[in-house]
């Protein structure tokens, strides 16, 4: 398996993580300044996250031979 293709695989996971705590930061706390930036840095960075890792993992090809 390529390097690149784990790499995405741990970004999209590491994304889809913060997307999920992002998600339950939303919906169990009331409204706040603090809870709203601390649910906007989560969501982004784990949408950036995520939406490296599935780029990184399509664009790479697999040249393994079997």
């Amino acid at each position: 398996m390529n390097m690149k293709r784990i790499f995405g695989a741990l970004l999209t996971v590491l994304g889809a993580g913060a997307l999920i705590y992002a998600a339950y930061i939303f919906a169990n706390t009331s409204t706040g300044e603090y809870s709203i930036k601390t649910t906007a840095v989560y969501g982004i960075v784990g949408l950036i996250f995520f939406i490296a890792g599935i780029g990184l993992v399509k664009r790479t090809r697999d040249d393994s031979k079997v």
